[in-house]
């Protein structure tokens, strides 16, 4: 059985969520500028504002930890415990005035996610994951545990994907055979939607073409609600993984999910 997160991981994770919304709601609907990156995603001054803050907060608490992030690249990744950063999930969304963008801060103990946090600053909701506290859900009115809710049958499965564009060629023909398969698909959620699989309302979050600071802040946050969480083929998540992921609320559905995702064209 692994040792649950300690304690003051947790608080300095609640904290790093305070810096970050300093930064980004002031912000927010500004019509703040933009850069284009190599691989034509944008970047702000407030992605990278935030992410300097961040690593900033981990190098005075734990100097020895590593540090990974979207926009400043890696040190000591090879440490026992790596934080993993993406200071603006969405920033598409973030600078077209969508307030479902978020900030997403995690902990890897030994390779092995140990703690997940999901911001989402402009609509006020805050999921954090830890190994042996569960999932919290936190709003303006307090915060809650929460957990994910039984859905069985894909026939009555909401699942959420960020967009069908993630998919292309044996991808895109493997989520298609699954969409055909559930209740609702929906699009658009990106990081919330694993929020909504943590509170139990929606079920499957199926993406692709994902980097490590899209995705590994959602692992605790899933399976210490009680889903499941992996690449296509079932592996854990962890530094190595690529890009297409799963989380599921209920195991059966993970599996029925998996099943047609793998099955030949």
């Amino acid at each position: 059985m692994r040792s649950a997160c300690p304690e003051e991981f947790i608080k300095l994770a609640r904290s790093m969520v305070e810096a970050a919304r300093e930064i980004t709601l002031p912000n927010f609907r500004t019509n703040l500028g933009h850069e284009l990156k190599a691989d034509r995603t944008p970047v702000t001054i407030a992605d990278r504002k935030t992410e300097a803050r961040l690593r900033e907060l981990i190098e005075a608490a734990f100097p020895d930890h590593g540090i990974i992030g979207e926009e400043y690249g890696a040190e000591r990744k090879d440490a026992s415990h790596v934080w993993v950063l993406d200071p603006i999930d969405g920033t598409k969304k973030f600078m077209t005035g969508n307030p479902l963008f978020g900030t997403l801060i995690s902990l890897l103990r030994d390779g092995e996610p140990l703690l997940g946090v999901i911001d989402a600053p402009a609509v006020g909701d805050t999921w954090i994951g830890a190994t042996g506290h569960g999932t919290k859900h936190i709003t303006g009115a307090g915060e809650r545990q929460v957990h994910c809710r039984s859905c069985p049958n894909l026939a009555g499965a909401a699942i959420y994907t960020t967009a069908p564009e993630m998919f292309e060629g044996a991808e895109e023909a493997a989520f298609n055979r699954l969409k055909s398969q559930v209740l609702f698909p929906l699009y658009g959620g990106e990081c919330y939607a694993y929020g909504l699989l943590a509170n139990g309302t929606a079920d499957l979050v199926v993406e692709g073409d994902m980097a490590i600071y899209d995705y590994l802040s959602h692992v605790p946050i899933v399976t210490e609600a009680g889903g499941m969480m992996t690449d296509w083929e079932g592996n854990p998540l962890g530094l190595d993984s690529g890009g297409n992921v799963i989380a599921a609320g209920d195991p059966v559905c993970h599996a029925a999910a998996l099943e047609l995702l793998n099955q030949a064209g």
